[in-house]
């Protein structure tokens, strides 16, 4: 983020993981709702506090994006917009008790939380390719990794399968990331920059987010 800043361009780093992480804080933000689950207070406060940071970085890559990306962004936010419009509607309309209203809610983030989880390793592709990974999110895949461990633990204390599930395999899915870090780290081919990783990060900041997020 800071070179994007620096450089007033958003390169080749995509916006897919904050778009993800968006969508999967918001949807904790409800399932944390008293109307929803009755003892969720730390999941609502950490994803609502993940949401306004995920919202800052995406405001920060609007800004410096292309026309096409742009586009991609908008699009796909009226699309979070309206998908969230429809699950708090029906949820309301259709699940009269906290048990099922749970239920419902709980197996749509546990499915967008490993969808976060994952969306770091949408480079992954052009990192095998290029073998660089200077457009790859390290910090945001470390976080993710050390998140999903906290999360899972904490979940398995009372076995929220909620919890659990998701944050396991973000864990996976973060060490991937680590992984091919490693693996390719000396071959990138750094130009001017820092012989750092790039921060290209959201959040897990939240990660901060979500039970799997930033719970």
């Amino acid at each position: 983020m800071k070179s994007l800043v620096l450089k007033k361009d958003t390169e080749q780093f995509k916006a897919d993981p904050y778009l993800a992480t968006v969508l999967n804080c918001a949807l904790w933000i409800f399932y944390g709702l008293p109307f929803v689950n009755t003892n969720s207070f730390l999941v609502l406060t950490i994803n609502g506090t993940g949401f306004v940071i995920e919202s800052i970085f995406l405001i920060i890559y609007f800004i410096y994006a292309n026309k096409k990306q742009r586009t991609k962004v908008i699009v796909v936010l009226l699309i979070e917009a309206v998908f969230m419009a429809l699950v708090v509607s029906l949820v309301l309309t259709l699940a009269h008790t906290h048990k099922r209203r749970t239920l419902i809610v709980g197996i749509l983030c546990l499915i967008f939380n490993m969808g976060m989880y994952f969306s770091p390793l949408t480079v992954a592709r052009s990192v095998i390719r290029t073998k660089s990974v200077k457009y790859m999110p390290f910090y945001l895949s470390l976080t993710n990794f050390l998140n999903g461990i906290c999360w899972t633990i904490y979940g398995a204390i009372e076995f929220d399968y909620n919890l659990v599930v998701p944050n396991g395999v973000g864990a996976l899915f973060g060490a991937l990331q680590l992984i091919l870090f490693a693996c390719y780290y000396k071959t990138t081919d750094w130009d001017d920059e820092e012989d750092t990783p790039e921060i290209q990060l959201p959040t897990t900041a939240v990660h901060i987010e979500s039970p799997g997020s930033l719970k």
